[in-house]
């Protein structure tokens, strides 16, 4: 089995289709996303993120 050689206009008419192109735009944002989230979740689970966030609402909740 040969390869066909890549011409001129078989590489323009390869390379000029973008379709599928909006959905792994899509895939990439949404792995970004995956991992900010991943990331906030080992952030959150820290004692002293959850202490200052415990005082925050407890000071935003009782009257002064």
């Amino acid at each position: 089995m040969s390869i066909p050689r890549l011409t001129r206009r078989r590489s323009a008419r390869l390379f000029a289709d973008d379709s599928g192109a909006a959905t792994a735009e899509y895939a990439i944002a949404t792995m970004a996303a995956v991992a900010f989230a991943g990331l906030l979740v080992v952030i959150m689970r820290s004692d002293e993120v959850r202490g200052i966030l415990t005082d925050l609402v407890r000071r935003a909740l009782t009257v002064a």
